[in-house]
């Protein structure tokens, strides 16, 4: 018993220096004198404010308005949206640790509810949501002085609060250190959210809030930046080979945890929580909590497409917590050398060697029933990964293949489509996916089979492709 006391005592005396320390950091930040005044630099995401250069603290004045709107959450999908700033998430925030802010919350006339904010940077009563609560047509004001340093998220705190912060009332407020932060060729805004939609994910039109998913914390949708796509294709975050990024990022929930993570990174320092006292380094997935945040910094090694993901994948690759950091520049192939080859693997004792078997072909469908039977089995093995067992495909992602318009429309397009591949937009059943379709390198009989297995289920025409329509329209490779 001893031995653990003396253990634990030192580590004891460490944390309590520690909080004395930090204690002692906030009471003269409180009394930090305030050298004129200066209107604060909002901006909208993925963008953010410069770096604070001054050096001494100051009065900071904010106005942030509220507008409920409607808006794009998906392709088709509308949502009103009730936002701090005209988007989601809210405009980003960034002050120095000591100064006076003098906050204006205006909450315009043509909203219908009221309104008011909780600043996580705040310390004093509901974080500002005590002295907030603003009716549509005034506007509120307060003040607070920036004791602590850090990444803090803001939301809406006027009842019921989920609702208004799964309709998107959220955003971003730094406290630079005295120090300030190391210097990074880019810095980006980008935060999560979980929307409540009473249709399902994909449903068109303009959807409303559903209270009951979101008290059972089942969104239909998981987002960056208030919508699916917002930094994809020309919206991508950008960066050259060399660089430093910088990633201001945060959760505004209102229910779930984000498990943040680019997809061929390694994070060269984290601000967990947003924590400036304590970075740690070489992370390859932070956690960030409902209304918490972080930074992360890399450098950017080699070229490339690089995704942005909440590692619950159904949420990245179903839900739309997905987004791209497009990388230009010379390759480093000792860094990544990229593909290399491409071999037949066949370890030991994967299959029975018989020196003097011999092939013999597989049997030919007859007839329209018999294509239809065999191309169940080319389905399952080469389509239903990305299509689905039913045809339905996914979301966003890949299209369906029941009932599908596209498909019944043209039999010719179609195997040309199989055999040729296909990239770039395509709209089917009224929604536009922009992906890539690979040409399939299968024999004529599969490609005819599966065809026909397509066209005779899921509501689909019922068409009947032979081998010979497939040698006739294949698409020959280069």
């Amino acid at each position: 018993m001893k031995a653990n006391i003396c253990t634990i005592l030192p580590v004891v005396g460490v944390l309590l220096l520690a909080t004395n320390a930090m204690a002692a950091t906030r009471d003269e930040n409180a009394k930090d004198v305030i050298k004129g005044e200066e209107v604060a630099v909002l901006a909208d995401a993925p963008d953010v404010p410069p770096a604070i250069k001054r050096d001494h603290a100051t009065k900071v004045i904010v106005h942030l308005e509220v507008r409920e709107l409607e808006g794009r959450l998906a392709d088709g999908v509308r949502y009103t949206f009730w936002t701090f700033g005209g988007k989601v998430p809210g405009k980003f925030m960034r002050i120095r640790e000591g100064d006076l802010v003098e906050f204006h919350l205006d909450n315009h006339p043509d909203n219908k509810m009221p309104h008011n904010i909780d600043l996580h940077a705040v310390n004093g009563p509901g974080g500002g949501a005590a002295s907030s609560l603003t009716a549509p047509g005034h506007s509120s004001v307060f003040s607070f002085k920036a004791l602590n340093p850090g990444l803090y998220v803001y939301h809406c705190a006027t009842a019921p609060v989920a609702m208004h912060v799964a309709n998107g009332m959220y955003g971003l407020i730094l406290v630079e250190p005295k120090k300030g932060l190391p210097k990074v060729d880019h810095e980006y805004y980008v935060m999560q959210g979980d929307f409540y939609t009473k249709g399902a994910n994909g449903e068109q039109g303009l959807q409303p809030f559903s209270m009951s998913k979101a008290i059972d914390e089942k969104p239909e949708y998981v987002v960056f930046n208030g919508s699916v796509g917002s930094l994809s294709g020309d919206h991508a975050l950008t960066a050259k080979v060399g660089e430093t990024v910088r990633i201001f990022v945060g959760n505004g929930g209102p229910n779930l945890t984000s498990s943040f993570h680019v997809i061929g990174q390694i994070f060269d320092t984290v601000y967990q929580e947003g924590n400036m006292s304590s970075p740690v380094h070489d992370v390859q997935t932070t956690m960030i909590p409902a209304g918490g945040a972080a930074i992360v910094e890399f450098k950017m090694s080699v070229p490339g497409t690089f995704l942005l993901v909440d590692h619950s994948l159904t949420r990245a690759f179903n839900r739309g917590a997905l987004a791209q950091l497009k990388v230009s520049g010379p390759e480093n192939k000792l860094v990544y050398s990229g593909k290399i080859s491409d071999e037949v693997y066949h370890p030991e004792g994967t299959g029975i060697r018989v020196t003097d078997q011999h092939a013999e072909p597989a049997p030919a469908a007859q007839n329209k029933a018999e294509r239809i039977k065999l191309g169940e089995t080319v389905f399952k093995t080469n389509c239903m990964a990305c299509h689905q067992q039913n045809g339905q495909g996914v979301p966003h992602a890949f299209p369906p293949l029941a009932k599908s318009d596209f498909l019944n429309a043209d039999k010719l397009r179609a195997i040309k489509v199989i055999t040729g591949g296909l990239e770039g937009k395509v709209v089917v059943n009224g929604q536009e996916y922009d992906g890539v379709m690979p040409a399939w390198d299968l024999p004529d009989e599969d490609i005819a089979n599966v065809m026909s297995y397509i066209y005779g289920n899921w509501g689909n025409s019922g068409k009947d492709v032979t081998v010979d329509e497939v040698k006739a329209h294949r698409v020959k490779a280069e």
